[in-house]
């Protein structure tokens, strides 16, 4: 299931969501299906980093290291003390 970024004219509302084949999406404010399919911006590297490290670090708070790397653990707990 795709991810999709849509516009709807009928009320403005700039909106993602999911999109599985064969279904039609709708505005979740008008419920229009009257939609204009948007081109999605990409996010600049550093903050995708970022967004996966403060997921490491929530993960390590939960004590979910297991799948972790000798030095994504030594990342991960040098992320924390900056905290």
């Amino acid at each position: 299931m795709p991810l999709f970024d849509f516009h709807c004219p009928a009320c403005g509302h700039d909106f993602e969501t999911l999109v599985r084949h064969g279904d039609t999406p709708v505005c979740p404010q008008c419920q229009s299906s009257a939609l204009e399919k948007c081109v999605s911006r990409i996010s600049p590297a550093g903050k995708i980093e970022a967004i996966r490290m403060a997921h490491r670090r929530v993960a390590a708070a939960q004590g979910h290291f297991d799948h972790y790397s000798p030095s994504d653990k030594a990342k991960l707990l040098a992320g924390k003390k900056n905290i």
